[in-house]
């Protein structure tokens, strides 16, 4: 018996040693990425600057300029360039105006959250507990929104305060780096789409995507998965079409499950956003529509940009698909999607 083992114990010796390198190999290289990226942006920010002070006497300088730089960065790098995104570059620049105060330790992305924090003194306490505990940047994010400054400048207790916000400490892992998408977006790579989406979501999009494109009226694909960032938070559209007859964007979301007000609020700031970032004068604002689907219904809801003509309102259902025609089509996919996961999972 103990011979039977012996490979086996070589054979896992011999992969944990494998593996430890690789995992050394990926984290130096997600730091590597990182390092490069923060320097980046801060540089950019810097240009960003001292071009506005260059032009600081004319009106509306700093608006124009984020737009054209935007436009002329995306056609030369990829998306992850918009005015919204320049904009917290030239934020990171003016609140860290000194290169060789930034800590290697922090990523991009706890940049971009610390960027959110007012006070100087809570900011500095947040980056010093971020390096000293190895706050993850969920755990940043989770600690901010909980006010820990605040909690412990006003409590008596402060150990007490402190273990509260340890409760469910994550621990940091080198591929919390690689889980922003700018890291994607800077070192060239594809942006993947979520794999997280459960496989009946992903299937009906699949399907969706599918059938506008096949109803002739005008659709172009444009994105899946479309990501967006609103103060350093990412939020992602599930598919983006153009409609040439319409001449708009059509945003979709899917919601497997109950429609809610705050999925109704969410789709109302992807379509305020495409209208205002996106959007140009001689295009219609941008359409929303929310498809929610249940075991016994499916609901859809049209969203379009507040102040909007009615008279566009009333002419774009001429060219795309009715509330009916959406939810009977997203209703037929279901049943046929889930007969196929039953027939699949039947032995």
């Amino acid at each position: 018996m103990k011979r039977k083992n012996a490979p086996a114990r070589m054979f896992n010796q011999a992969y944990s040693r494998i593996r430890d390198i690789l995992a050394e190999a990926r984290s130096r290289a997600y730091q590597a990425i990182n390092s490069a990226m923060v320097q980046a942006y801060w540089e950019v920010g810097r240009v960003i600057v001292e071009e506005e002070q260059r032009g600081s006497n004319k009106a509306g300088y700093g608006k124009r300029l984020l737009a054209e730089l935007s436009s002329r960065l995306k056609s030369d790098f990829g998306r992850g360039f918009d005015p919204s995104n320049l904009s917290m570059m030239r934020a990171f620049y003016l609140t860290y105006p000194i290169f060789d105060a930034l800590r290697q330790e922090l990523s991009w992305t706890h940049y971009r959250i610390l960027l959110r924090v007012e006070k100087p003194e809570a900011r500095s306490f947040y980056e010093n507990e971020s390096i000293n505990a190895r706050w993850s940047t969920r755990e940043l994010e989770r600690q901010v929104g909980s006010l820990l400054f605040e909690r412990l400048a006003l409590s008596r207790d402060k150990k007490g305060v402190r273990a509260l916000a340890d409760k469910g400490h994550e621990i940091q892992e080198p591929a919390d780096l690689v889980k922003d998408p700018y890291v994607l977006e800077f070192a060239g790579l594809p942006m993947n789409e979520r794999y997280l989406e459960a496989d009946l979501e992903k299937a009906l999009l699949d399907k969706l995507q599918s059938f506008l494109l096949e109803l002739g009226k005008g659709f172009a694909f444009m994105a899946r998965q479309q990501r967006i960032t609103l103060d350093g938070k990412h939020y992602f559209i599930d598919l983006v079409f153009y409609n040439r007859l319409t001449r708009s964007f059509v945003l979709i979301d899917l919601k497997v499950g109950e429609l809610t007000h705050q999925d109704i609020g969410q789709m109302q700031m992807y379509v305020n956003f495409y209208q205002r970032e996106l959007t140009s004068a001689e295009e219609n604002p941008p359409i929303g529509i929310i498809l929610c689907t249940d075991k016994n219904e499916a609901v859809v809801r049209f969203t379009l940009p507040e102040g909007n003509k009615q008279i566009f309102a009333s002419r774009y259902k001429l060219y795309l698909p009715t509330e009916k025609e959406l939810a009977a089509e997203v209703q037929r996919e279901r049943r046929a999607i889930e007969l196929v996961y039953r027939m699949r999972d039947t032995p």
